[in-house]
């Protein structure tokens, strides 16, 4: 490997842009290589479950081309490019035919949706939204149809259920969990939020397991195994999404739920890193925004040149509901505990202590949102700096 050899990150998402920014920001002139499977637009991932109600075409949700990319970043951009293996001993990364050294190698591959067992045999009636490009496939399908079926009520499916149905469209919400978001929000908040929804329109089916999914004319017939049957134009997987690990696991990278890191984001093989969706560090593997930008400042101050620990603060999370305005600070810190939740309707304050009566997380609805930097200043951070 020569030492001329680029820095090169692996993905064009959120994680890979904003870390190259970081990076600029610190060192003007380092040889940088961006390498993605698509085509290298620049836009913000969270604005994919807001397109809907402003009628936004997947065009009109990117901010930058690949081109404008690397003229801002002094880089070079590889577009629709598959890294098909990596060579740590050699620092070498397979591209086809062709190989690219690296000096340092940085992977944000993301996450990617978790599939259903109907997603081939249906086709172009049940996709998933995970990027711009799924975002306009999925607007495409919709054209001339008027009803959708999401299948899971996690932040995702809620997120669209409120989107999909602002823009106009017929929406139905089928899940195995008992209420809305079990994984983030106590049942009463949930079930705030759901109330809110369904007054949009928005129609629930939760606790039950889909039967069959049929093709239907052009749209699908679903079973659920309490004996309903839903038709739908279009159907909406949003089950979840999984890191996507095959590239580092291929590569002998040590895997857990996602990359394992350790707190400079260093992988268990020399000179590769990751951060975002894809890894995992001291247990968390935090699909959020701001946990990816704190680890993309963190990760450019190792690379270039000061050895840098990542900390992360307690960072509640906007849940882009409007119909029900929703914000959550998961208990990460607490190995148990309890919710308690005041208040009504849909101005809702839930709070969980540990055992010792510790607030380790909250979810606030409605006016009580206001109540949120109060309490995240209560909040132990959710991945401590190391003592000095």
């Amino acid at each position: 490997m020569s030492q001329s050899a680029p820095l090169v990150i692996v993905g064009t998402g959120l994680a890979g842009y904003n870390l190259a920014k970081e990076i600029r920001k610190l060192d003007d002139d380092r040889e940088l290589l961006l390498v993605t499977a698509d085509d290298g637009r620049f836009y913000s991932k969270p604005l994919l479950s807001t397109g809907f109600a402003k009628a936004k075409e997947a065009h009109e949700l990117a901010m930058q081309d690949a081109v404008t990319m690397a003229e801002q970043l002094n880089a070079r951009i590889l577009t629709h490019t598959q890294v098909s293996a990596i060579d740590p001993e050699r620092r070498v990364l397979q591209l086809g035919e062709n190989e690219q050294p690296y000096s340092e190698l940085v992977l944000a591959v993301g996450a990617e949706p978790r599939r259903l067992p109907w997603t081939d045999a249906l086709g172009e009636r049940l996709l998933s939204i995970n990027d711009l490009l799924d975002y306009g496939r999925f607007r495409s399908a919709l054209a001339g149809k008027r009803s959708v079926l999401i299948i899971g009520a996690g932040l995702i499916g809620c997120e669209f259920a409120n989107d999909l149905v602002a823009g106009g469209f017929q929406v139905t919400v089928v899940a195995s969990d008992p209420y809305l978001m079990p994984q983030l929000i106590p049942e009463p908040v949930a079930a705030a939020v759901q109330a809110e929804l369904e007054m949009l329109g928005v129609e629930f089916h939760l606790g039950c397991a889909i039967e069959s999914v049929l093709e239907q004319g052009e749209g699908i017939s679903v079973r659920l195994d309490n004996g309903i049957q839903i038709a739908a134009d279009q159907a909406l997987s949003a089950i979840g999404l999984a890191p996507r690990l095959t590239l580092a696991e291929q590569a002998g990278l040590q895997i857990g739920r996602g990359i394992v890191v350790d707190r400079r984001l260093a992988t268990s093989q020399a000179h590769i890193y990751a951060l975002g969706d894809c890894a995992e560090v001291h247990g968390l593997n935090l699909m959020y925004v701001m946990p990816l930008m704190t680890a993309a400042r963190a990760l450019a101050k190792t690379l270039c040149g000061t050895d840098h620990e990542l900390s992360y603060p307690a960072m509640p999370v906007m849940v882009k509901t409007p119909a029900c305005p929703l914000v959550v600070a998961p208990p990460l810190t607490a190995e148990s505990g309890h919710w308690t939740t005041s208040g009504s309707g849909s101005d809702l304050q839930a709070l969980f202590h540990d055992e010792q009566g510790r607030l380790h997380g909250f979810a606030l609805t409605g006016s009580r949102v206001a109540e949120k930097l109060k309490l995240s200043r209560e909040l132990p951070g959710w991945l401590l700096a190391t003592p000095t």
